[in-house]
């Protein structure tokens, strides 16, 4: 702590300091960054028209708010991000319980040490990250936890009675006096403790029991809620949704560019390893794009949401893949494929809530679909002149007819998660023209890109049902479909 800050109450006032209100500090440092041109909440991606300019509309209102939102929508990231609007540090009475401030202290405890000391009293510098507290909303949270309570053994112990407010245990509420306190998931609190909010919204204070102690609070409160919580677990009561001033609705990346942009700031792909690993764009627009597929499958509960958080751990995932392969085959670098995306069916499981009829397929045939369904999406956006999303047709595409006679006349195609590289690129290359097609239509710019390009667009072929691919563990073989047919119409030999 700086000496040159005032350490003392006379001190404090000699230097002019004047208090103001949490929220209407967060007001004026926000009203300055903004007329600074400064980013206010840095790594929060797609929200610019949306979501932020909704959240410092009720900072400059000085209001409490609410984040509605799937999971997923980075929330608790924004309400975090609160604390850049707080000023680095504010004076308050030395040990206070309560941040107290030293010119309108609110604690018995502060108040009697300042009317013993007066201008002699001692302050501290509390900083800014001190003065952020959050609590998950769990059935298990009791008043106590929030508000406070009495302690009998410091009451009989100090022989106080139970209305002094020197035998109050401090809650995180009270706890956080002079700063922001988040609620997250707040549907998942019982009603009976909503309601123990209520004065602290509208009346700014708190009451212990029903001791005549009231001790009033200077607080900004913001709150998260997930609607499938709000309908299925639990609820927000309405005298408490009635006195939070703002409710803002967060939502999902509405571009592939600000998916991709958010999972390459999350996820941990540089590895500083034995290893290089290089992952090429159009693989990073099939991860998001897998998680937009699942967003709307009908395999899917949409009211549950997919988080951001699965193309995150399925990028992370596929490259790990590549690079368990480089490292089996004692290469110093890898690139992803598109099999890698298959690798990364765990990444995708544990993240996405089936209705009925996902179940009757099973979570990994939905996952399976689900990456099969974005590659489809992404190879048709390319090749499919006026392209309508949704639209479940055949196409047909001319420019692949060379690549599929290739398949038609006997010839297949085998590729392994971990067939070392050389082996890999020769057995792209042996199919007539899919390199050149690839560089053309793809738009190669990097070498390293052109084998999992030529991948791509086989697997394309694939979902679109002009050639077959059969799976057997860690390897694919792709095929003629009439010749696969055919083969499994062969009666085996007596």
């Amino acid at each position: 702590m700086s000496q040159s800050r005032p350490q003392t109450l006379g001190e404090l006032r000699r230097s002019g300091y004047r208090t103001v209100s949490v929220k209407e500090e967060m007001r004026r440092n926000l009203a300055r960054r903004l007329r600074a041109g400064q980013q206010v909440f840095p790594g929060i991606i797609g929200y610019d028209d949306t979501v932020l300019p909704q959240i410092q509309n009720a900072i400059l209102s000085r209001h409490d708010f609410l984040l509605l939102g799937l999971r997923g929508q980075a929330k608790t990231r924004i309400v975090r991000a609160l604390v850049n609007l707080l000023d680095d540090f504010i004076p308050v009475v030395a040990g206070s319980p309560l941040n107290d401030d030293p010119f309108h202290p609110v604690s018995k405890m502060a108040r009697l040490l300042v009317a013993e000391r007066g201008d002699d009293t001692p302050i501290e510098w509390l900083p800014r990250e001190r003065r952020y507290h959050e609590k998950l909303a769990t059935p298990d949270v009791t008043i106590a936890d929030l508000i406070g309570d009495v302690d009998p053994i410091k009451a009989m112990a100090r022989r106080l009675d139970f209305s002094d407010e020197e035998v109050i245990h401090y809650g995180i509420i009270p706890r956080s006096n002079r700063g922001i306190f988040a609620i997250n998931e707040l549907p998942d609190l019982q009603p009976r403790i909503q309601v123990g909010l209520l004065n602290i919204m509208e009346e700014k204070d708190i009451q212990i029991r029903g001791f005549p102690v009231r001790i009033p609070l200077d607080i900004c409160i913001v709150y998260t809620a997930n609607p499938e919580d709000y309908t299925n677990r639990g609820n927000i009561i309405t005298p408490l949704k009635d006195r939070i001033d703002a409710q803002i609705l967060t939502h999902y990346p509405e571009t592939i560019e600000d998916a991709v942009r958010i999972t390459a700031q999350e996820a941990w792909t540089q590895r500083n390893g034995d290893a290089e690993i290089h992952v090429p764009a159009f693989i990073k627009e099939l991860v998001e794009r897998t998680a937009f597929e699942a967003r709307k499958s009908d395999y899917v509960d949409r009211n549950s949401g997919v988080s951001a958080r699965m193309p995150i751990s399925m990028l992370e995932t596929v490259v790990s893949s590549a690079e368990r392969r480089a490292l089996l085959n004692g290469d110093p670098a890898a690139v992803v494929r598109v099999i890698d995306l298959f690798e990364a069916i765990p990444a995708i499981t544990g993240k996405i809530e089936l209705v009925y009829k996902g179940e009757q397929e099973g979570i990994a045939n939905v996952a399976q679909f689900l990456v099969g369904k974005a590659i489809k999406e992404a190879f048709n956006r390319r090749f499919v002149p006026n392209y309508r999303p949704g639209r479940e047709q055949k196409y047909n595409f001319p420019k692949f007819q060379q690549i599929v006679n290739w398949f038609e006349n006997g010839n297949t195609l085998d590729i392994a998660t971990n067939a070392p590289e050389a082996d890999y690129r020769r057995s792209l290359a042996a199919v007539d023209g899919l390199e050149s097609l690839a560089r053309h239509e793809m738009k190669v710019e990097d070498p390293r890109d052109l084998a999992p390009a030529m991948e791509f667009l086989i697997e394309g072929l694939h979902q679109n049902f002009l050639i077959t691919k059969v799976l057997v563990g860690t390897r694919v073989t792709y095929t003629d479909t009439v010749s696969h047919m055919m083969g499994q119409m062969e009666e085996p030999d007596a």
